[in-house]
């Protein structure tokens, strides 16, 4: 189960990540029906970074994929990604740095980080996972 608790603990993991790391990023924690959990914007990172971190998770959530995956689909049905983002409120955010979170087999909601490059985003939100869940 996807708890506040577990959330927080998910954006320390990835605050302490980033900065060994040397990036400066935005987390969200959202549940498997998308809704925000927590959100955390590290010092210095940029202002519009937590709603495209917001998106990323989602998009995790929603289609219990990383969102990366979702990348590759937009670029081949670019009406259809355009579609579903206006039927989202522009939540879908085909991009790279959203994970699902998966507790015993099930995706329980996604977590999704921005600021640095999307692969870099990828792994902090992986290696947070990773540390917090095994």
């Amino acid at each position: 189960m996807l708890t506040l608790d577990l959330a927080r603990r998910l954006l320390e993991a990835a605050e302490e990540e980033a900065r060994d790391g040397g990036f400066k990023l935005a987390f969200v924690v959202v549940d498997a029906g998308g809704h925000l959990v927590a959100v955390a914007r590290m010092d210095g990172a940029d202002w519009i970074t937590p709603e495209v971190a917001h998106g990323k998770a989602w998009t995790a959530a929603a289609y219990r994929v990383p969102s990366a995956e979702h990348g590759e689909k937009a670029k081949n049905l670019i009406a259809f990604a355009g579609s579903i983002s206006i039927a989202t409120q522009g939540r879908y955010t085909p991009q790279v740095g959203g994970l699902p979170i998966v507790i015993d087999g099930e995706v329980v909601g996604g977590m999704g980080a921005s600021g640095a490059k999307g692969t870099e985003d990828e792994a902090v939100v992986r290696a947070a996972l990773e540390r917090v869940l095994g």
